[in-house]
């Protein structure tokens, strides 16, 4: 059985909505640097979605899109439906792990994932881009990334404290998520330096 990835925080609750201290710290950054790179009315899948805060501030912005919601964890996708417009589509249960995760899944214009890979085994970061290859042509990625010497400190700190809590974990490096995602078909298009040593990476076929 997969082991499901995990949050590192604790988090608030305000009835079925979760509150996330660090979604709170950059859900706004993020979705004014996401929502213009959006196509008009577009769907996005959204993998390991969390809380659904992200989701959110992002529907603020751009209440045309259909965003939907994706997480192993009940808890989490009950909080993701709280967070939701009212035209979003129910969350889905989702294990990059899992064979062939995206079989009975539409196509979609988009797909985002923030802060998933890094809390996972290898094989979810895998998945992840399979799945991408089968389901889209673009798909964005935000989190801490190890970029070889020149690598944060902090990310560096940070790997070495995942992998002290679960030898699978680990902050990926750059490299490796450009060349997995490049087996799938995708370049690298974008790479926005984000706050606290974080990216914003665009892939495109």
């Amino acid at each position: 059985m997969t082991r499901l990835p995990i949050a590192l925080e604790n988090r608030n609750q305000d009835g079925a909505k979760l509150f996330s201290p660090s979604a709170g710290r950059n859900k706004a950054v993020i979705a004014e640097a996401l929502a213009p790179r959006l196509p008009q009315d577009a769907t996005i899948l959204e993998v390991g979605s969390g809380t659904g805060e992200h989701g959110a501030a992002i529907g603020a912005l751009r209440p045309d899109i259909s965003w939907q919601y994706s997480d192993p964890d009940e808890k989490s996708r009950l909080s993701q439906q709280a967070w939701a417009l009212p035209h979003w589509p129910a969350p889905l249960t989702l294990d990059m792990c899992a064979d062939q995760w995206w079989a009975d899944l539409p196509s979609c214009n988009a797909m985002f994932s923030a802060n998933m890979i890094h809390i996972a085994p290898v094989e979810a970061s895998l998945g992840l881009a399979k799945g991408a290859g089968q389901l889209t042509g673009v798909i964005f990625l935000y989190g801490p990334f190890l970029l070889e010497a020149d690598s944060a400190p902090s990310n560096q700190d940070f790997d070495r404290s995942l992998k002290s809590r679960n030898p699978r974990w680990g902050v990926r490096e750059l490299a490796f998520v450009k060349h997995i995602f490049g087996e799938g078909g995708f370049n690298l298009a974008e790479s926005l330096t984000m706050p606290r040593n974080n990216l914003l990476l665009e892939f495109r076929r």
